[in-house]
């Protein structure tokens, strides 16, 4: 066990430390995280993902990447890369201990035969319509199938024949033979493997059957010496079905379920069959698009792999579901970025500000700080001349009281530059719209300070308009307007789509400093928010910034407030 490192507590470590004290399994710690290969890993999965490599790492245990790749139907190759792509980037690896359900195939159909052999399996020809009829309901017993008590040697005959492609899809299935009116409706005669006639992405052609997952997960959790099966708490119904697989066939190895709450995060869904089907029908870009709660998604809008643990972490392992606000996992990323993030000036709503006093043609190099959390990370040059763009939002004609930024005879601080006075402004005599801002600068105010110390209560960021990157902003918000947009099953989840969720600047002015940023790098756009350089859109000549938060922090509200 590795004593160097911080244990988190909960209900999970307690029963481990407690097996591992008494000598269960040796005193091993080996765990898996198993997804189906069947879509990109969303922040749900990130919990499963921290927990059992987490726990793995404190015990200098091991814990195996395994895809559970049962339904050919729905599996594709490129959700296998996506999925190791993403376990590497939260900081976990597995090793050399990447397997796949389909590595077991001929295993697991001798698994079934056994089971046949033994009378505890057999091959129904109901339709699925009629098993669904058969098995009843929660307040009514199902019923036995009535080829249910065929012969072990017919079973194994036909269960041969559907192995050799000799029927067609629904024909048959194998069934296992335990309780038709047990209160546990998983335990009425659940099916084992159907026929499925495609082709696997591994195994080709050579299987026509495959097995199911309730069937697969168990068995697959013994044959690699798993210790303990964490899973989600809508699994804890199937338990009871886990170890009946494993004690039926009196495998040496039975490993021990154990269930937790999974992760639910306010104004998100986590269903992947939901998430498919936004991409599907074009309400976002795709599996990556930033606004979708998957982890490519969290990557490409800016989040940090450090961020998305420390939630993991504070939210902790429960065994009650409860809705997680939003507001946490964006409060652990401002705390991270806050650390990390170069600072950078950026003007989304450029208005021009003409310094008529300031040399024509004259560029001067201003030192800025790159982050005031970090002396480390030093200072930078930036360009100021006597034509600058400053946000709309940063002056107003008739301001109100207390307004401390740009106005008719208003001085001001910019960051890290002079003090401004504003002396007219030049409307679009069309529009009526302030297109120029005519200002004179003290010279001796440089830096941002004054000699003679006189107040100035307003600072406003800019760039310098020679030099300014001309840039694509997209500034996301949350994907649906509904706190929880999950707790109405009689309603289309759709209906709480935000149609505000993208709002995509094209005239955005950066400093020169972002030339030399690379896709993926995060920055803090002073008094804007953080932002990343988008990894897919963004070129050289034309860079798209992603918000990746906002600078308002209402999760360190909620705290003081506690």
């Amino acid at each position: 066990m590795n004593e160097e490192a911080v244990r988190p507590s909960d209900f999970i470590r307690t029963i481990i430390a407690q097996d591992v004290e008494n000598g269960k399994y040796g005193g091993r710690v080996h765990t898996r995280f198993p997804p189906e290969p069947n879509g990109y890993l969303h922040i749900g999965h990130a919990k499963s993902i921290c927990l059992n490599f987490g726990i793995a790492r404190e015990y200098d245990g091991l814990c195996n990447l395994r895809f559970d790749d049962t339904n050919p139907e729905k599996e594709d190759v490129e959700y296998i890369e996506s999925i190791m792509e993403d376990v590497h980037w939260l900081g976990f690896d597995w090793e050399d201990r990447l397997y796949y359900a389909s590595d077991y195939f001929q295993q697991l159909y001798d698994y079934a035969r056994e089971l046949i052999r033994r009378g505890k399996a057999y091959v129904c020809s109901l339709s699925t319509g009629q098993i669904r009829e058969y098995r009843g309901t929660l307040t009514k017993p199902g019923k036995e199938s009535p080829y249910r008590n065929r012969s072990v040697e017919e079973n194994l005959k036909l269960f041969q024949r559907m192995k050799d492609g000799e029927f067609e899809e629904g024909a048959h299935v194998l069934r296992a033979k335990i309780d038709m009116t047990s209160p546990n409706i998983t335990l009425r005669d659940p099916t084992i493997y159907r026929i499925k006639k495609m082709s696997h992405h591994r195994t080709g052609d050579t299987w026509c059957i495959y097995p199911m997952y309730d069937f697969t997960h168990c068995l697959s959790d013994s044959i690699e010496g798993i210790t303990h099966s964490l899973c989600t708490i809508e699994f804890e119904i199937n338990r009871p079905l886990y170890d009946w697989f494993l004690d039926e066939l009196e495998v040496e190895s039975h490993p021990q379920q154990i269930e937790f709450a999974p992760l639910n995060l306010s104004y998100t869904i986590l269903s992947k069959r939901k998430l498919l089907q936004l991409g599907d029908e074009g309400h976002v870009s795709g599996w990556d698009d930033p606004r979708m709660p998957t982890i490519s998604g969290f990557r490409r809008r800016g989040y940090t792999p450090e961020a998305i643990r420390e939630f993991i972490n504070r939210i902790g392992v429960a065994k009650r579901d409860s809705l997680v606000d939003v507001a946490m996992l964006e409060y652990c990323l401002r705390e991270d970025l806050n650390r990390r993030a170069q600072r950078v000036m950026a003007v989304l709503h450029p208005v021009k500000v003409i310094i008529d006093n300031y040399p024509e043609g004259q560029v001067e190099q201003l030192d800025a700080v790159n982050n005031p959390e970090d002396d480390a990370m030093g200072t930078r040059a930036v360009p100021f001349s006597r034509e600058l763009f400053i946000d709309r939002d940063d002056f107003m004609e008739d301001p109100p009281k207390k307004y401390f930024r740009l106005s008719p005879g208003k001085e001001v601080r910019l960051r890290y530059g002079y003090y401004i006075t504003c002396t007219s402004i030049k409307k679009n005599p069309e529009t009526g719209i302030v297109e120029e801002i005519h200002c004179t600068y003290d010279p001796e105010t440089r830096g941002g300070t004054s000699p003679d110390r006189r107040k100035v209560k307003g600072t406003i960021h800019w760039v310098s308009a020679g030099q300014a990157v001309d840039a694509e902003v997209r500034l996301y918000d949350y994907l649906f307007s509904e706190p929880d947009p999950g707790a109405y099953p009689e309603r289309d989840f759709r209906e709480f789509l935000n149609p505000s969720s993208l709002e995509i600047l094209q005239d955005c002015k950066v400093e020169p400093f972002v030339k030399g940023l690379h896709p993926g790098d995060r920055m803090q756009f002073e008094r804007v928010g953080y932002f990343c350089l988008d990894s897919k859109d963004s070129t050289p000549e034309r860079p798209v910034f992603n918000r990746t938060v906002t600078l308002r922090d209402t999760w360190a509200k909620i705290r003081k407030k506690g």
